[in-house]
């Protein structure tokens, strides 16, 4: 028949043809040799490296060989079946091969017989890149990290015991790593060394880039970020601990942020860095802006490139008087780049907040638009730079973010340690701060209310805390009551 399909090309082979035909694909990896195998499978995490080597005889032992391990608590249903995963593998690995790589994560806490064979297992074997992020105490497995010299990207992210634990892990003062290029800390503390200073960096002649995640500072009002090669700068910070970052970095060329920024930055030398990117939240709790927030704008007065998110931009609007002052930095500005993201629940409060307190129009809601006039302000100085405004809705929800709503940041100083020789007195003021707290949540709530169907995981988890906050100061004007101090 003139129209009939074309026979499969199967169907007219020889029999012979025919199989290797169908297996091409299989000899074609066959006839790979080991290494580029070996990199292959080295972009799998250790699960879907032990599935994938279990299907075929060629590939049967060649997981044992492969110089990364990526080990993560998430891809397993249970932590027992985790737990007994990690140990299999650390067994059964070849114990010749160099392990360049290794990635572990926990959910939870973890066994520190575990955490230290871990450990001991990775650098005794010469590894180049670690990374390890756990719940609890490492204090005993940071001599073994200090001591291996061919260790050239170190990621740390320590999490303390606890639900509501919020400490940090101190920071030793003696880390020698001579190869370090890359270093990421997550909720570590920096002590500080000589009047109230810290530079915990200026022991790593090589470093390059550098991550400080929700860390602060313990006993000292600066940190010195110290390096001649640092190129590459992210900070990320939920946290209101006020303190000085001082940069003394003259080859950094990248400086990244993300949080509420309450820290003041200065250097001496800051014309080297180029592009800047910023993406400020504010907490709810904090009806101040972080006025610091353009104090950085004016010391980071040559960059190049500027990348800023919505909430960022709305940060900057909530400054008194901001658009009538002379912005004298900016000057060199190229590009400017607004990202345009869902505003997250704790800066729509404080929006919403001040839309009320200014008496503004019934029914005006906050949004992630840009504020009239923000724009213009950033490049007055660089009328020609380029802006361009990115639409990243879709990349994810507007919480993706952020942190866990703690209750210290509902009353911090209520949870501070007594400064008051009297007890009575001391009692008397934490009422009066829980009080204020009270008031606040409640207005919070009623604000939240219009958006309840939106914002239910937020608002649930406010109620919570009114709760909480609710039975706290009952229970304290009782015992004061008790001991005939309160009316």
């Amino acid at each position: 028949m003139p129209n009939s399909a074309p026979e499969d090309e199967t169907t007219i082979l020889p029999k012979s043809k025919r199989l290797k035909h169908e297996n091409e694909t299989e000899d074609k990896l066959s006839d790979l040799p080991d290494c580029v195998i070996l990199h292959i499978l080295s972009f799998l995490n250790a699960k879907e490296l032990v599935r994938t080597c279990i299907l075929s005889t060629r590939l049967k032992n060649l997981w044992k060989r492969v110089p990364t391990l990526v080990l993560h608590s998430t891809d397993f249903s249970t932590f027992k079946s985790f737990t007994k995963f990690v140990s299999k593998i650390l067994s059964l690995r070849d114990g010749s091969i160099a392990l360049q790589t290794l990635d572990f994560e926990r959910v939870g806490s973890i066994e520190p017989h575990l955490l230290k064979r871990i450990v001991n297992y990775a650098f005794a074997r010469n590894v180049q890149r670690f990374g390890m992020s756990v719940k609890g105490d490492i204090c005993h497995i940071l001599p073994c990290v200090s001591s291996c010299r061919t260790l050239t990207s170190l990621k740390l992210s320590v999490s303390p015991k606890g639900r509501h634990n919020y400490g940090r892990t101190l920071f030793p003062k003696l880390l020698d790593l001579p190869a370090l290029t890359s270093l990421h800390l997550g909720n570590f503390a920096f002590c500080a060394s000589e009047k109230g200073r810290t530079e915990p960096f200026s022991a790593f002649k090589k470093l390059n880039s550098l991550v400080i995640d929700n860390c602060t500072v313990k006993d000292a009002q600066i940190l010195c970020i110290s390096s001649e090669t640092l190129v590459n700068l992210t900070m990320r910070n939920h946290s209101s601990d006020l303190y000085k970052i001082e940069l003394a970095a003259p080859s950094l060329c990248v400086f990244a942020f993300s949080g509420t920024p309450y820290q003041k930055l200065c250097g001496s030398n800051l014309s080297s860095v180029e592009e800047v990117n910023i993406d400020a939240e504010m907490l709810s709790n904090y009806p101040e802006p972080p006025l610091v927030l353009l104090s950085w704008l004016l010391e980071l007065a040559n960059i190049k490139s500027l990348t800023v998110s919505a909430s960022t931009l709305q940060v900057l609007s909530l400054i008194p008087d901001l658009l009538k002052d002379k912005l004298t930095s900016l000057c060199n500005l190229k590009s400017l780049k607004v990202q345009m993201k869902p505003l997250s629940y704790g800066l729509s409060m404080t929006l919403r907040t001040a839309k009320l307190q200014k008496e503004s129009k019934a029914g005006s809601e906050p949004s992630s638009s840009i504020p009239d006039g923000i724009v213009n302000f950033l490049i007055q100085n660089s009328p020609s730079a380029e802006v361009d405004i990115i639409d990243c809705s879709r990349f994810g929800s507007s919480n993706d973010h952020l942190p866990p709503f703690p209750v210290s940041s509902i009353f911090p100083q209520f949870l501070q340690p007594s400064s008051r020789e009297s007890v009575v007195d001391d009692l008397r003021q934490r009422i009066q701060q829980l009080e204020q707290a009270v008031l606040q949540v409640q207005l919070y709530i009623q604000l939240a209310h219009e958006e309840i169907s939106r914002e239910r995981d937020e608002m649930s988890a406010i109620q919570g805390h009114m709760t909480m906050l609710s039975k706290t100061l009952a229970a304290l004007k009782r015992q004061m009551q008790t001991m005939g101090l309160w009316q």
